[in-house]
């Protein structure tokens, strides 16, 4: 599970995800409900938006509802919950931009936040569903990220409260980036739904200032 993340500087954007960075400003480390970029197709290309983390944004949850997060959504659920069925089914893939993310570990008795990412340091891309929403000041994009299972990752299940499931983002190999944005149906797209291989990661301690 990942509610907070860092975004890749931009002059590293064209050089790994092969499209401009979109215009407009975002913030280093993304929350809920901060805007993002995300990488979508369009048509034999790609293209790069920003967009809001979290598929179902707050002012979107009816009033009386109780307020509920949409930052990560399960693979293994993800065509049968309703908050991210319809994008699932509707193949609204995309890769989003990241440099490392952050996860609990307490292995100390407390939690300490740590950062993963890739073990040469470089600019990675989770793998995400996006959703279009009209408002008042007219369209506006959202995204979440997929997770799995990691109960046996050698890395991923080290993080997290004792005794509760581990979780992991999906993480998309460069190679495979236009193949994945432009998976043409459920089956094809759970190809590339994988536990990211731990040999290739890296995780460190890193409090808050």
């Amino acid at each position: 599970m990942c509610t907070n993340y860092r975004v890749p500087d931009r002059q590293l954007f064209s050089e790994y995800y092969g499209v401009p960075p979109p215009i407009g400003e975002w913030r280093g480390e993304v929350y809920k409900d901060y805007f993002a970029p995300i990488v979508r197709r369009d048509g034999e290309g790609r293209r790069s938006d920003l967009a809001s983390f979290g598929i179902v944004p707050r002012e979107k949850i009816p009033p009386g509802v109780h307020v509920f997060d949409t930052m990560n959504a399960r693979a293994e659920t993800v065509g049968e919950k309703r908050s991210f069925s319809g994008a699932w089914k509707r193949q609204q893939l995309c890769l989003i931009p990241t440099q490392v993310f952050f996860e609990p570990d307490y292995e100390t008795g407390k939690s300490v936040r740590w950062a993963v990412g890739m073990a040469d340091g470089s600019p990675f891309a989770i793998a995400g569903l996006w959703r279009e929403w009209e408002g008042e000041g007219g369209a506006r994009l959202s995204f979440t990220m997929l997770t799995l299972n990691a109960d046996h990752h050698p890395l991923m299940k080290r993080f997290h409260k004792p005794g509760s499931e581990k979780r992991s983002v999906v993480i998309i190999k460069p190679a495979d980036y236009d193949d994945w944005l432009g998976a043409r149906s459920m089956d094809e797209a759970r190809l590339f739904v994988t536990l990211p291989d731990a040999a290739t990661m890296s995780a460190v301690p890193a409090p808050k200032a």
